[in-house]
C-alpha cells in the first residue's frame, strides 16, 4: 500500500503539466482575423492553436472535438485518445484545442498588439465561437459526433449544446459546470489576488515571471483545491508529509502557464452562465433544457473546484442526458477528471466507450 500510494503521489504530481512530445501530432494555427468578442470588443489578429487525431473520412461524420480546461492544453484529456480507448483515432477524427488566452492560442502572453492587460476581456461563448469557426472555416463540418472536454472543457461542450444545438449529435462533459457558483469564484479570485497583489506582478508588466505569487498559485489550485480530504488521507498517513507534496507540486506547476493567461481565463470561467446565452434572459433551466444533444456527464464525487452538486442539477434539466460520478476508488474530487489514475481512467474510457457507441449507433452513423 505504500508503494501504491507513494507511485499515485509522484503521478498526481506530475500529471498536469501536459508536454508536447517529439511523436505527438504537430501543433497547428488557423489564423481567424478579428475576432469579435461579446462584449463588442475584438482580439486583433487572433490565431486558434490545435492538433488532429485520426482521418476525417468523405462524409465528414467522424469529427469530434475537443475543447480544453482552465490553464490546460490540447493534451488535457490525453487518456482518453489513443487505440482502444474512448477516442480511438481510427474510428473518428479528434480535433484538440487550445482555449484563448493558454499560451498557444492568442494570448496576453503572445499577442503583438494587444498584449499582457491590453488584451481584451472574453467569455466562455467567445472561446466556443472560436472553435465553432475553426471546425466550419477550417474543416467544412457541419455536424460534430461530439464535443468533448473536462473541467472548463466540459463546460464549453455545455455552452456548444446551447449555443450550437444543432452541430452536435452529443456531449462529453468532465467534471462541468453550467453556470459557475459564487463558491468557485471566490476561490478564482483568492487565487489571482495571490498573483496581483504580489509585488513581482507589477500590474502585469513582469519582464520575468512572477515565482514567488505562481508558487502559491500552484500549490493552492494543484496541490489543494482540485483534491479531496480523503485523497489527502489516503495519500499522506503522516500529515506532515504533505509538505513535501507541496514543493514537488509547485516545482512541477509555477511555470506551466503566464500569470496573466490564467488571471484572463479565470475571469471568463467566472463569467460562465449558460442562461445569459442570447435569447434565454438570464433563465438557467430554460438555457439546460433546450440542449438537444444526447449528453453524459461525468462529475468527480467530493469536487472543491466544481461542486458535484452543481453538475448533477445540471443534469437533471438536460432532457437527454446521463449522469455518472466518477468515484473508482477513494473520492478523488476535480483530480478524479485529470487522467490522474488508472481505475478513474478506465471508468471514464469504458463509460465514453458506450455513450458514444450508442450515440454513433455502434458506429452505423460514421460510415
Amino acid at each position: 500500500m505504500r508503494t501504491l500510494l507513494a507511485a499515485l503521489s509522484m503521478a498526481l504530481i506530475t500529471l498536469p503539466v501536459f508536454a508536447h512530445g517529439p511523436n505527438d501530432p504537430a501543433h497547428q494555427l488557423h489564423p481567424l482575423g478579428d475576432l469579435e468578442l461579446e462584449s463588442g470588443e475584438a482580439i486583433r489578429d487572433f490565431s486558434i492553436s490545435y492538433v488532429t487525431h485520426g482521418k476525417l473520412n468523405e462524409k465528414k461524420s467522424n469529427a469530434v472535438l475537443m475543447v480544453t480546461a482552465l490553464g490546460g492544453n490540447h493534451h488535457r484529456i490525453d487518456y482518453l485518445i489513443g487505440p482502444g480507448r474512448a477516442l480511438d483515432p481510427a474510428k473518428y477524427f479528434i480535433i484538440c484545442t487550445d482555449a484563448i488566452s493558454n499560451g498557444l492560442t492568442s494570448s496576453p502572453s503572445n499577442s503583438k498588439t494587444q498584449g499582457r492587460m491590453q488584451f481584451p476581456k472574453f467569455n466562455m461563448r467567445d472561446m466556443v465561437d472560436s472553435t465553432h469557426r475553426l471546425v466550419t472555416e477550417k474543416f467544412g463540418i457541419a455536424k460534430l459526433v461530439t464535443v468533448v472536454g473536462a473541467s472548463m472543457g466540459g463546460m464549453q461542450g455545455l455552452q456548444w449544446a446551447v449555443s450550437y444545438p444543432n452541430m452536435m449529435d452529443s456531449v462529453v462533459a468532465i467534471i462541468p459546470l453550467g453556470r459557475t457558483p459564487a463558491w468557485s469564484t471566490g476561490i478564482t479570485e483568492m487565487l489571482r489576488q495571490t498573483i496581483m497583489t504580489d509585488p513581482e506582478w507589477k500590474d502585469g508588466n513582469y519582464t520575468a515571471p512572477p515565482e514567488r505569487a505562481m508558487r502559491l498559485w500552484g500549490g493552492w489550485l494543484s496541490g489543494t483545491i482540485v483534491r479531496t480530504p480523503q485523497l489527502h488521507e489516503a495519500m499522506f498517513p503522516n500529515n506532515l508529509d504533505v509538505v513535501a507534496h507541496l514543493k514537488s507540486t509547485q516545482d512541477a506547476q509555477w511555470k506551466r502557464i503566464d500569470a496573466n493567461d490564467w488571471i484572463y481565463q479565470s475571469w471568463a470561467y467566472d463569467q460562465h452562465n449558460l442562461g445569459t446565452t442570447k435569447g434565454y434572459n438570464g433563465d438557467y433551466r430554460k438555457a439546460l433544457q433546450s440542449i438537444k444533444a444526447k449528453t453524459l456527464i461525468l462529475a468527480g464525487t467530493g469536487d472543491l473546484l466544481n461542486p458535484e452538486a452543481d453538475a448533477l442539477e445540471a443534469s437533471t434539466y438536460i432532457p437527454d442526458a446521463r449522469y455518472i460520478p466518477i468515484n473508482a476508488g477513494r473520492p478523488m474530487g476535480h483530480l478524479s477528471g485529470a487522467g490522474a489514475s488508472a481505475r478513474e481512467n478506465e471508468l471514464q474510457n469504458e463509460e465514453i466507450s458506450k455513450f458514444l457507441d450508442l450515440v454513433t449507433e455502434r458506429g452505423r452513423k460514421l460510415q
